[in-house]
């Protein structure tokens, strides 16, 4: 019986590997974002985070001979940036003052969801099939579930205004995962993402500043644990696990590869529980089951009947469209 070639072994591990971080750091970055916020203001955290890893990556493209970014490239980076990094990001990394990381990771698992129903409405939309608008049903059934009545008040009430930011995160991200494809990003994965994230940092930076937050920067207050969990999102959350799911984008199948969207959320549930002491229940978990559940078959379905041909280079959206860091 012949043995395996080294290249096809060393192949395989790689493979593993990228999957494994994909799934765990995108899934851990929930938690860690909310360690972060617990002693630094969360538009200027995430600003500084996305500032920096997008600054290495461009560099990183520049120092290798690549491609210089244009003015055109810059506009689109700025447009997308503050759907995917202002809208997106900036507003979780908010609602995570007011909501557990495991909450917060459960409802950004509809964002495939958003993605369908916003492309449905948009001019020559596709228009799901019956068992996508099932699914579509059974997942909003679940954030019903998550956050109806009875969720307001009592032991396990939930601060509604955090999570309906999350929401409206969701919903933002989605349609800048959309945006993403027509505006004329640099066909480069690595610039792209760079562009994405410097513009959107400096965004989040003008929105702190909007928003007061340089008053509230205490840099002595700064706790070890947050300062260590904004270190960690910046490198492995976005430069790590991005270059792991770009990588899986060019050698694995997209619906190996968008199964991340419904691994995120269960790591993220049980990262909130083992690590945060975020309370863990059973309505909780049923109504995940429900959302994960309805988000694996829109991507499924989605991954086998794409919306279009062509796909630019933009950060992939955290399922086959959901992009790299919502998170």
């Amino acid at each position: 019986m012949s043995q395996p070639q080294p290249s096809r072994v060393s192949f395989q591990l790689t493979l593993v590997a990228a999957f494994a971080a994909v799934y765990t750091i995108w899934g851990s970055t929930y938690l860690a974002i909310r360690f972060a916020v617990e002693t630094m203001p969360p538009f200027l955290m995430a600003g500084a985070r996305f500032i920096i890893a997008g600054g290495l990556l461009i560099g990183w493209v520049v120092l290798r001979g690549g491609p210089r970014p244009t003015w055109a490239q810059w506009k689109a980076a700025v447009l997308v940036g503050a759907l995917l990094f202002v809208g997106g990001n900036g507003l979780v990394s908010w609602a995570e003052q007011r909501i557990p990381s495991s909450l917060a990771a459960s409802l950004i698992a509809t964002v495939p969801l958003w993605m369908v129903l916003l492309d449905w409405a948009r001019p020559g939309g596709i228009r799901p099939n019956r068992g996508v608008i099932a699914s579509l049903v059974i997942g909003f059934a679940g954030v019903v579930a998550l956050l109806g009545p009875g969720k307001a008040s009592g032991d396990d009430a939930i601060d509604l205004v955090g999570a309906l930011t999350v929401l409206l995160a969701s919903v933002l991200w989605a349609g800048g995962s959309l945006v993403s494809r027509d505006v004329g990003l640099p066909r480069s994965a690595t610039l792209s993402s760079g562009m994405q994230m410097f513009a959107g940092g400096a965004l989040l930076l003008g929105a702190g500043t909007a928003a007061g937050e340089w008053g509230q920067l205490n840099l002595s207050a700064i706790s070890l644990q947050s300062l260590l969990a904004w270190a960690y999102l910046i490198f492995f959350g976005a430069i790590v696990g991005f270059s792991a799911y770009a990588w899986l984008l060019r050698v694995s199948t997209p619906a190996r590869v968008a199964t991340h969207a419904y691994v995120n959320p269960v790591v993220a549930v049980f990262l909130g529980w083992a690590l945060g002491n975020e309370p863990l229940t059973p309505q909780t978990l049923l109504a995940s089951a429900f959302i994960i559940g309805a988000v694996a078959v829109v991507t499924v379905n989605r991954t086998h009947r794409s919306l279009r041909p062509r796909r630019t280079e933009a950060i992939p959206a955290q399922a086959a469209p959901v992009a790299g860091d919502c998170k």
